[in-house]
């Protein structure tokens, strides 16, 4: 049986600049009425560059959770944009890198029970360098892990980025690494 809910109403509570907020009312498939909470957000990419056994990772401080983050490179999708070339995008604007070889992994969502956002995952090979351009807003530094450091880093709960663990694993799962 597929489970489902319909929505039978809703109204915007907040309008960011990047998110939206809404309050939505749906129907559940039992016929009782329910309520949610929903955060829109337009999607996000996700890079794992790697180059002769080595991930290249970036370290910035993330203000929400107060501290510094290991993660790979990875951004916000535009309205409208593709996914495979905002993930060149911000590959090279964090790392330097373009990458020769890119395949594109699956996608997840972050946290599906409230929030819309979806993870466009690709693992990038055959990797050229020059220099990072990173927003004027972002400040980070490129790390340079072996594979083997990155997935001993993962087991010892040393990398806490929910979508620096998923991307591993997907890449592992087909071989990649």
């Amino acid at each position: 049986m597929a489970h489902f809910e319909k929505k039978i109403d809703g109204e915007v509570v907040f309008q960011g600049n990047i998110i939206q907020v809404r309050h939505d009312r749906v129907e559940l498939e039992n016929g009782r009425i329910s309520s949610r909470e929903v955060v829109v957000h337009p999607g996000a990419v996700v890079m794992l560059a790697v180059q002769d056994g080595f991930a290249y990772l970036v370290r910035q401080y993330r203000y929400c959770v107060g501290r510094e983050l290991l993660e790979v490179p990875a951004g916000k999708l535009e309205v409208g944009e593709d996914h495979r070339e905002a993930a060149l995008r911000e590959l090279k604007e964090e790392t330097g890198a373009v990458g020769g070889r890119v395949e594109y992994l699956g996608e997840i969502f972050s946290t599906p029970g409230l929030y819309t956002e979806v993870f466009h995952m690709y693992f990038a090979t055959d990797l050229q360098f020059g220099a990072q351009s990173p927003d004027e807003d972002e400040f980070l530094s490129v790390e340079r892990l072996s594979l083997e450091e990155y997935g001993r880093m993962i087991e010892k709960g040393e990398i806490h980025d929910a979508k620096t663990i998923c991307i591993y694993a997907m890449a592992k799962a087909r071989g990649l690494i």
